[in-house]
């Protein structure tokens, strides 16, 4: 596997014990990167650690600190931060099972491949994957990860398991402090009917190789286009806000046009009349 783990230690269920790897599920390598670039030299910016009294320091020699009052430090270096000694540094163990629907997608976050460990571990990991698929579960559990004690949720994807971080309760605002200033309204039920036909008329399988950056399509275009000297900038236009008065007239029109995304079939050319016979000279 190429891939380095993000994370090694042991999945624990009960006294059930095997040793695993987390492998991060997404990637960000296609994703359009830039450098700071001083426009009068054309040289690239380099972020250089700098002390105020003694100038530039290397990185590497840099401690983490605390500020416990003003301009006071405690400071942690890499042994310290070892020394914190919790169980799920190193394990994952699984504290309880729920419904995967009792878990609010607020709350869901990164997604990682759980792996087990080539040896007599493999065996373990396959009895807790497989106790989870008939039991139709997802498993919690806690990980230090990144220098945090993050939630986990885990749930089987055929022959290993996915673990989600799950945001902590105060990491979440509450919805009512956005939503509870939205005025009122009562919908007009023959426009919602409406819409609820346009929304018919969109309804598909969700596949996520159709989605296209297309913010990032643009850019690469403009690259290409600044590369040649050129400015590579298109004005698109904004669409208007929708006028009330004329929002069942919008509604029978989108209706009408299959929510306004969909192309027109072609029309057939009417087709030519065949040329009459001439009639032979008797």
């Amino acid at each position: 596997m190429a891939a380095r783990p993000t994370w090694q230690g042991h999945l624990k269920l009960s006294l059930v014990t095997c040793p695993v790897a987390l492998y991060t599920a997404t990637t960000s390598t296609n994703d359009v990167r830039f450098h700071l670039i001083n426009p009068d030299t054309n040289n690239r910016i380099r972020m250089v650690p700098t002390d105020p009294d003694t100038g530039p320091v290397e990185r590497s020699d840099l401690v983490r600190g605390y500020e416990v009052s003003k301009d006071e430090y405690v400071l942690f270096d890499d042994a310290d931060f070892d020394q914190v000694k919790l169980e799920s540094t190193k394990t994952i163990s699984i504290d309880r099972f729920v419904d995967e629907a009792d878990i609010d997608r607020l709350y869901w976050a990164d997604p990682f491949f759980v792996v087990p460990e080539k040896g007599a571990g493999v065996e373990a990991f396959a009895v807790i994957r497989d106790a989870m698929k008939k039991q139709g579960k997802v498993a919690l559990g806690q990980l230090v990860l990144r220098g945090k004690e993050r939630q986990l949720a885990l749930e089987v994807r055929d022959k290993g398991l996915i673990a989600y971080t799950l945001r902590a309760h105060d990491e979440v605002r509450d919805a009512a402090d956005y939503f509870d200033d939205i005025p009122t309204v009562k919908a007009d039920a023959d426009m919602v009917e409406i819409a609820a036909r346009i929304i018919g008329q969109k309804e598909g399988d969700f596949d996520a190789s159709q989605f296209k950056d297309r913010y990032d399509e643009a850019l690469r275009e403009m690259i290409k286009a600044k590369a040649k000297g050129g400015k590579g900038l298109v004005d698109i236009a904004e669409p208007d806000d929708t006028n009330v008065i004329d929002l069942m007239a919008a509604l029978k029109n989108s209706l009408k046009g299959g929510g306004g995304d969909k192309k027109p079939a072609a029309k057939k050319a009417p087709a030519k009349k065949p040329a009459a016979k001439k009639k032979s000279a008797a």
